[in-house]
């Protein structure tokens, strides 16, 4: 006689991401590296650097001011490759981008992304959302929806995961921040441990801080 297992079913999870944050990306590459050993289905979301500081920039140092205005067209041209083509463009053209970003150190302007969506089979012509406002209505929808699970004292990216009692609400986190980004069991070992901590209601937050400049080896 033989007996059939039936599948475990797949962890579905939320990942919000700023495609100019190194951090975001090393976490993003963890998360794929977890889909290869863990039964996730992950769900990627735009959110916004430049929307979470707009109000406080003041209070940043120039360099990261300079980065904020040049984060607004890549959240923008993904906001609308989404809304035009489907929310399931968004792996493959956030990972177009954050090569050219953080790999190969491009620089954040309207050429990157040109060659961005041209190496992902999408229309050239969506740089143009990058220059106006046209999106921002979705891209800050997006970026509350995320927000909104852990409050404004975060940054990217957000990570979320169903509660524990159907019907309750996601428990969601900032980060993991990773790095460098795990692989294999390393990869799998980790996802676990988020897992558990989810599953934990009293917990809220675990950290120390980062010693060295991200490694994207």
């Amino acid at each position: 006689m033989h007996t059939s297992t039936s599948p475990e079913p797949s962890t579905p999870v939320d990942f919000w991401f700023d495609p100019v944050c190194p951090w975001t990306w090393l976490t993003s590459r963890w998360m794929l590296e977890v889909a290869r050993t863990r039964p996730v289905k992950v769900s990627w979301h735009v959110m916004s650097l430049s929307v979470l500081n707009e109000n406080r920039l003041d209070e940043l140092p120039e360099h990261i001011r300079i980065l904020m205005g040049e984060a607004w067209a890549p959240v923008r041209v993904l906001t609308a490759a989404a809304a035009i083509h489907g929310p399931e463009v968004l792996e493959t053209l956030y990972t177009a981008l954050g090569t050219r970003y953080h790999l190969q150190q491009q620089p954040k302007d309207r050429a990157t992304l040109v060659a961005a969506l041209r190496e992902t089979g999408l229309p050239v012509d969506l740089a143009d959302a990058g220059d106006t406002d046209r999106y921002d209505e979705e891209l800050r929808a997006s970026h509350h929806r995320g927000i909104t699970l852990v409050g404004q004292d975060v940054g990217s990216p957000i990570l979320a995961v169903p509660g524990q009692e159907a019907g309750s609400d996601p428990v969601a986190f900032f980060g993991p921040v990773v790095n460098p980004t795990p692989k294999g069991d390393d990869a799998a070992r980790l996802w676990d441990g988020v897992l558990a901590v989810a599953s934990t209601p009293s917990f809220y937050e675990l950290k120390r801080t980062r010693t060295s400049a991200p490694d994207f080896g």
